[in-house]
């Protein structure tokens, strides 16, 4: 007799054969109907048990949560809502659930409470949907870019080097923080650490990431990065996942043209292989739209909203001209905009970057182009020496989803820019050195993780598309 999961059954190819199944029971109605779930899939399978060939003691245990190992007949269903049945022969009950404390019961939670939960969230549809997703979407990055001439590197979590500047980093020490050694200063003397300096996790992969591509071609990483970033809000993580190709020979519009296919393709993959669990999160989102006010609804039911990314041609807009529009919009006029835009050199917010998706173009958007002073050191600066080489794509409902750059290649001018924001060139002398030797014009983009699967699931909040979210003042799990 032969195991199968729950998504196999539910094929109908085995009917009237004699199966094994195992799982979770959802609900065991009158004694008689057990709905089981094992995570294949969505949908549950209903298992017939004729309680009069049962010890009533076995059916005792048997309650919400209880997993269960089912062996029975795969028959048509009588009954309305699935094609087939299992006719129980027999039942072994592998681990009980009380049902006096058991959370998960089959009731509408809310997600807060779920997150306090976040060990047995995955068994409700709502999370079980979302982490099929996840696992989807992490599959089609690895297949577009194994099948684009990609090679995967593993770049370090713990480095000495701040990729972004910001300094919101997570320290990595082995130090008696009670009594560290210290210089003639009082500063600790990080040489006395496990690795001889001051270490940090990283919040990139980028600038290992160019070295790789330096000498592979294209390469990409895909791996935990960390942000110790005070933020308690729907959008940020402390630990996250990021996607970063790196490509040696691409200038701009290649690194547009490639960040663009990558993310329909991905999108396009999850529309045609996740076809149920889009539509229970389409579901889910349209009756989480109708508690809301009209005015902050979404205009796009999920598929739609997806089907949106994938069906249109995203437009090239430079910075200047998105100020511009911004400028002139109405909202800005009337004051709408929380943040006013009065000036060429604003650092955009959410809520410019959805006007110009949701409201003026209608159509996912490029900006490039962007002011120096709100950019990475490591983007190459525009002959006019005041703009760099990045390109921001934004998506209506979340706003910016990918950051990239045509890389610095010019020995001098990124010299210059390390100086200017005083970056020690001894911390980074291996990344200058790429360009003494062999340097190239290269270009790469990040997209994080879970900002992806907010967007393909139409979850609203960040902490509820990744399995054990570490934000501040929380690492339970």
């Amino acid at each position: 007799m032969n195991t199968y999961s729950i998504k196999e059954l539910l094929s109908s190819k085995h009917i009237l054969q004699e199966v094994i199944v195992n799982g979770w029971v959802k609900t065991f109605r009158s004694n008689r109907f057990i709905a089981l779930n094992d995570g294949s899939t969505l949908h549950n399978i209903q298992c017939v048990v004729d309680f009069e060939n049962f010890d009533e003691g076995l059916l005792k245990k048997i309650s919400t949560g209880a997993a269960l190992k089912i062996k029975g007949t795969l028959v048509e269903s009588q009954g309305k809502g699935q094609n087939v049945e299992i006719q129980v022969t027999s039942i072994e009950v592998h681990g009980e659930a009380d049902p006096e404390t058991y959370p998960i019961q089959p009731k509408k939670h809310t997600l807060e409470f779920l997150r306090e939960k976040a060990h047995l969230r995955i068994r409700t549809n709502t999370f079980s949907a979302v982490m099929r997703m996840r696992s989807a979407l992490s599959f089609a990055v690895h297949q577009y870019f194994q099948q684009n001439g990609f090679y995967h590197v593993h770049t370090p979590i713990v480095t000495g080097s701040d990729a972004e500047g910001a300094g919101e980093m997570f320290r990595v020490s082995t130090l008696d923080p009670k009594n560290p050694p210290l210089n003639e200063d009082g500063s600790i003397n990080y040489q006395e650490d496990f690795f001889g300096k001051e270490t940090n996790l990283t919040v990139s992969g980028q600038l290992e990431g160019e070295t790789y591509a330096m000498g592979l071609g294209k390469i990409y990483t895909f791996g935990p990065t960390f942000r110790a970033e005070n933020s308690n809000t729907s959008r940020h993580l402390a630990e996250f996942w990021m996607i970063e190709p790196e490509m040696a020979f691409y200038d701009l519009d290649a690194n547009m043209d490639l960040a663009e296919d990558f993310i329909k393709g991905v999108l396009s993959y999850i529309l045609e292989n996740c076809k149920d669990d889009l539509e229970f999160l389409e579901k889910r989102l349209l009756d989480e739209e109708k508690m809301k006010p009209a005015i902050e609804r979404s205009e796009m039911p999920l598929i739609e909203k997806l089907k949106f990314i994938t069906e249109n041609n995203f437009k090239r807009v430079s910075y200047t001209e998105a100020i511009d529009i911004l400028k002139n919009s109405k909202p800005n006029k009337k004051k709408k905009f929380k943040y006013p835009i009065n000036e060429w050199g604003a650092d955009l917010q959410s809520e410019h970057e959805r006007f110009l998706v949701e409201k003026h173009f209608k159509c996912p958007v490029i900006l490039f182009d962007y002011p120096a002073k709100i950019k990475a050191f490591y983007m190459r600066l525009n002959e006019d020496g005041k703009t760099v080489r990045a390109m921001d794509i934004l998506f209506p409902g979340i706003g910016e989803i990918v950051g990239g750059s045509q890389r610095e290649e010019r020995l001098d001018v990124l010299k210059e820019k390390m100086k200017a924001l005083d970056i020690d060139e001894k911390e980074l002398w291996w990344y200058l050195e790429l360009r003494k030797y062999g340097s190239a014009v290269h270009s790469g983009f990040g997209l994080g993780f879970e900002r992806l699967v907010l967007f393909a699931t139409g979850m609203s909040n960040i902490r509820d598309v990744i399995p054990f979210p570490r934000t501040p003042q929380n690492a339970e799990f």
